[in-house]
């Protein structure tokens, strides 16, 4: 049937069923649009509060950033400091060290012109000497002299001797000169295979000779060292032992 062909009171009820369910899609498209609404609300909210976030970790981002760059400042200001400080330190050292060696040698020279070099030079440095060529440490050092003078009881004959050591196997004898020439180094080698007559209570004791100046001569090194003997100069450990790198001193 037609809907013109329909009684009234039919269309009348169609309608308003229509209506009921036009006004029912309406209430829910408005409540929709209201949460909708609501939840956009609520997400602008968010986002704002998002914003002021982001906004303050910008900030705290910048201060930080700040306080780095004002780091690096203090730091690079500090290494200058630095650099500053090592170099004067190694200027006190290098003029400590100038000190030192100065000292040193006036007191060689002082030592030299007054005769003492044998007491003042010699004798304080023979435990690290006798370390250093036979490997005898300090604490076997058994006894030490200086000026000592000694007479062959069988013959009557003296000789002086200006620093002996006994340290171990080895009895160390020296000889101590203010200004050392080629004589006075073959001279002393001469002398050394005859010396065990003064010591007879050492007659257990392998002899070896150390010759000892201010300056040596590097002539008179590679001389002392081709005949046997141990020679001593003036140097950073007031004498010091100027033979070569594993020099084996002779025996007598």
């Amino acid at each position: 049937m037609l809907p013109s062909a329909m009684p009234v009171e039919v269309r009348v009820t169609n309608l308003e069923e229509a209506m009921v369910q036009l006004i029912a899609q309406v209430d829910r498209t408005s409540r929709g649009l209201a949460e909708f609404k609501e939840e956009m609300r609520e997400f602008k909210d968010e986002m704002r509060e998002f914003k002021d976030e982001m906004s303050e970790f910008k900030d705290e981002m910048r201060e930080f950033k700040e306080e780095m760059r004002e780091f690096k400042d203090e730091m690079r200001e500090f290494k200058d400091e630095m650099r500053d400080f090592k170099d004067e330190m190694r200027e006190f050292k290098d003029e400590s060290e100038r000190f030192r060696v100065d000292s040193r040698r006036q007191w060689g020279e002082l030592a030299n012109k007054l005769g003492t070099m044998a007491e003042d030079l010699v004798a304080p440095s023979i435990g690290r000497i006798l370390r250093e060529t036979v490997g005898c440490p300090e604490d076997r050092i058994e006894a030490m002299a200086v000026r000592m003078r000694k007479t062959d009881a069988a013959t009557g004959d003296s000789a002086e001797f200006d620093v002996i050591a006994a340290c171990g196997d080895y009895l160390l004898l020296n000889e101590t000169k203010s200004q050392l020439r080629v004589s006075d180094v073959r001279r002393f080698r001469a002398r050394l295979p005859q010396m065990r007559r003064f010591f007879p209570e050492y007659a257990d004791k392998k002899i070896i000779g150390a010759i000892a100046s201010l300056y040596v001569d590097e002539n008179l090194v590679r001389l002392g060292e081709k005949l046997g003997l141990v020679v001593l100069g003036f140097g950073d450990d007031v004498m010091q032992v100027l033979n070569s790198r594993g020099f084996q001193p002779a025996e007598f």
